[in-house]
């Protein structure tokens, strides 16, 4: 039989094996590549992993050398304990970042998600707490960042922002990122925001509410603005949401503070399900000079990171429920379990991402499949 040819295992060739020679009975590539393939074949923790190994082990010995075997779980979690999540990264990165450029990704989603069983009241330990990058056109995972113990995510967003290649690309955060530094290294870093502004940002939002009011006060008159409205039936709900954007910033008072700073909006959302009907109005601040339709695409897709990543991340690979508590360990396997995500999301065959997974425990063929992307 022929070796199968992947590529995404030719990005990891030049990672440093963090162990010292005279423990290295299993090779780095080799404990990789079958992490990689059993987060794709449904193993959620290091004993699964292993039984993968064992089980898949004929097939596996098509690609890899394997020349001692399958290695212990014991292995794979002190491996991926000592592996530098950051090193880790920037070898998937190199892989996942020359996908994004050739499918043509240009609307970058930030936000966090916590692990809640991966902390421990006994050790005193905080769960782990990831702010991760979406490319939400094309389901790509880009990147993540640690949140510091103690900190929050204003502090690890610059940080996955120097990842990225922005150049030309929307980068929408919720009101936690809506910050005058983020904004100035997305702006220097060639691309474009868009920030939800909530009561952290007390002035600017009492502000673009103030803009608001003098327009509908008005009637828009003499106000250079766009709106764009939409509504939607699906699932028996009924929604209806219209958003609002002002160029002109006159009654923003600290406009000067926010780099590049163009354009100021309101999105009001009204959803009607039943006899039940809920309301809410956001506002929000942007650095292009766009259209009303372009700031509602932007906004509306924002959300697929809650549903394309979190939610599959937690009901596909039940990554709420892992109680890895090694920070290096738990970063490391959660890199896994997205780039296994991007790959299963780029299969074009038919299911959901569970069958997906499902059948490529089943079927080698399949998996091959998956991996070649």
């Amino acid at each position: 039989m022929a070796a199968p040819s992947f590529s995404i295992l030719r990005c990891f060739c030049t990672l440093r094996d963090p162990r010292i020679d005279r423990r290295k009975r299993h090779q780095l590539l080799d404990i990789i590549a079958i992490a990689l393939c059993a987060a794709i074949a449904g193993a959620n923790n290091w004993q699964q992993i292993e039984q993968f190994g064992h089980t898949r082990l004929a097939w596996l010995k098509t690609f890899l050398p394997l020349p001692n075997g399958i290695p212990s779980h014991d292995t794979f979690e002190r491996l991926f304990a000592r592996l530098s999540p950051a090193a880790f990264q920037r070898c998937l990165l190199s892989w996942l970042c020359g996908m994004a450029e050739q499918l043509g990704a240009k609307h970058l989603a930030i936000d966090g998600k916590v692990l809640r069983s991966s902390g421990s009241k006994v050790n005193e330990l905080g769960a782990l707490h990831l702010v991760s990058v979406w490319a939400t056109e094309v389901h790509l995972s880009l990147g993540q960042v640690a949140v510091d113990e103690g900190s929050n995510e204003i502090t690890a967003i610059p940080k996955l922002l120097e990842l990225l290649d922005l150049k030309g690309a929307l980068v929408t955060i919720d009101a936690i990122g809506c910050q005058t530094e983020i904004a100035e290294k997305i702006i220097d870093g060639g691309g474009h925001y868009l920030l939800v502004v909530k009561g952290n940002q007390e002035n600017l939002l009492a502000d673009i509410l103030a803009t608001l009011e003098h327009a509908e006060e008005t009637n828009y008159l003499g106000v250079n603005y766009d709106i764009f409205q939409k509504e939607e039936y699906a699932h028996g709900r009924h929604e209806y949401r219209s958003y609002i954007v002002f160029y002109d910033l006159d009654k923003i008072r600290d406009k000067e503070k926010w780099a590049g700073l163009k354009t100021i909006g309101v999105c009001y959302r009204e959803s009607t399900e039943g006899a039940k009907t809920s309301d809410e109005l956001r506002c929000f601040i942007g650095s292009k000079k766009a259209s009303a339709r372009y700031y509602g695409k932007g906004l509306r897709g924002h959300w697929g990171i809650e549903n394309n990543l979190h939610w599959q991340l937690d009901v596909t690979f039940a990554e709420d429920d892992n109680r890895v508590q090694d920070r290096n360990s738990g970063q490391n396997l959660a890199l896994l379990r997205r780039v296994a995500l991007c790959l299963l999301k780029k299969h074009q065959g038919k299911g959901s991402i569970a069958t997906k997974r499902y059948h490529a425990t089943l079927d080698a063929t399949f998996l091959e499949e998956i991996l070649k992307g």
